[in-house]
């Protein structure tokens, strides 16, 4: 059996990687580190396709560094104990480790001692945002590295670098074209939809009518690396902030056409507590419900709950009170000598009245610290009932705590 194209033509070095420049080109991060001899535990996380596992492979592979690759969801304990009687018998051993976000609490439990003690240097690689998806423990112990999207012309360069591994090729540039566009900067993707439409070929010929037989995926409108990439998601949020109903759903229908099913995801989570917040608190845990549906479906499944919350939010009423209270609250600590906690909050006063033993569990005495005190971060509005009724609460409080 054949090796794939993708693999055959899989980086030795970092200069044979396909963008990603802001990580391997020279001077910067990565390169720097090769150069330097040397390696540190990392994650490495993007969008399929993008070179994840290439910039792996050619870190090990330029330091000629003993390696193992695992997968967290395919490879099980007693793999993980192989690798690591390797590392033991090697005296270390770099572990590659794909779908690490998927690393369950047994195989961490096993590895983090040795990742601490460096005997085990992880290089992992995720699609899934490490922040939000991966253990803080591991986390804390790795670089993050987020790779960029590919441009349409990053999978152009990627597809000229493989034609001549092809025999006798001929392909038109609309084809090659075609295929890059097809491909939503997912290199991968293109040099097997290239390799399929060479084997399917009449005299190894390629013409855009042959790739379109093929594969009749969607022209996907938006280049991932392209400004009105990012324009979209910005006028996504700005039409549900807006409350435009029409609007947001055209945008919506823009990046699921582009697949981009985790920036959405985030993207509403953002929306429900920047931008709705305390004008409707009860959309926080409906957009989670929508994420978790949406990762169980997929696309195109995944487009109907995310058209019905999309619908919900903008005719939610919105108010961004939370937002503007913790950013001023945020800018105090980090710009004024706010001074002590008051002693009768200190956690060895006896001084402190608890609110409980007193009428309606409000009694008078000092929150704030002496200089901050009449200090307001939160002001009110009056967009929904729900804040009418919180500012209503606050100010009875006000009256007694200033």
């Amino acid at each position: 059996m054949q090796d794939l194209l993708a693999i055959k033509m899989r980086p030795q070095k970092l200069s044979d990687i396909v963008g990603q420049k802001h990580l391997v080109s020279e001077n910067h991060v990565i390169y720097n580190m090769v150069k330097h001899n040397h390696i540190f535990s990392m994650i490495l996380y993007g969008n399929p396709g993008i070179g994840k596992t290439s910039i792996a492979l050619a870190i090990v592979n330029e330091l000629n560094l003993k390696y193992k690759l695992l997968n967290a969801t395919i490879n099980n304990k007693k793999d993980f104990d192989e690798a690591i009687n390797e590392a033991k018998e090697d005296h270390g051993l770099v572990i590659l480790m794909d779908e690490i976000h998927r690393l369950n609490k047994d195989k961490q439990d096993l590895l983090l001692p040795h990742l601490e003690s460096g005997l085990i240097t992880l290089v992992g690689m995720t699609t899934a945002n490490p922040y939000h998806s991966i253990n803080s423990a591991i986390r804390s112990r790795c670089q993050i590295f987020e790779l960029k999207p590919l441009s349409t012309e990053d999978v152009l360069e990627g597809l000229d670098k493989a034609i001549p591994y092809l025999e006798n090729i001929k392909i038109t540039a609309k084809a090659k074209d075609y295929i890059a566009k097809l491909s939503n900067g997912d290199l991968r993707f293109a040099l097997n939809l290239l390799e399929v439409a060479y084997t399917c070929s009449n005299d190894n010929k390629i013409d855009i009518d042959l790739v379109k037989i093929i594969n009749n995926k969607p022209s996907i409108t938006i280049d991932k690396n392209d400004d009105g990439y990012y324009d979209t998601i910005s006028a996504f949020q700005k039409s549900i902030r807006g409350s435009h109903v029409n609007a947001a759903l055209h945008y919506l229908a823009k990046l699921i056409i582009a697949e981009d099913l985790d920036i959405i995801l985030r993207r509403l989570s953002v929306i429900a507590y920047e931008d709705i917040g305390l004008a409707n608190p009860s959309i926080g845990p409906k957009v989670d419900a929508v994420i978790n549906i949406c990762e169980r479906l997929g696309f195109p499944e995944a487009r109907i709950p995310l058209g019905e919350i999309v619908i919900e939010m903008c005719l939610s009423p919105k108010s961004n009170s939370a937002i503007l209270a913790i950013d001023e609250a945020i800018k105090d600590v980090e710009t004024i000598d706010t001074g002590k906690v008051p002693s009768h909050l200190r956690t060895t006063s006896k001084d402190y009245k608890y609110p409980h033993n007193y009428k309606n569990a409000i009694v008078k005495q000092q929150y704030m610290p002496d200089k901050l005190v009449g200090k307001k971060y939160y002001v009110p509005k009056e967009t929904s009932k729900n804040e009418q009724t919180l500012k209503n609460i606050y100010e009875a409080i006000e009256k007694v705590n200033p």
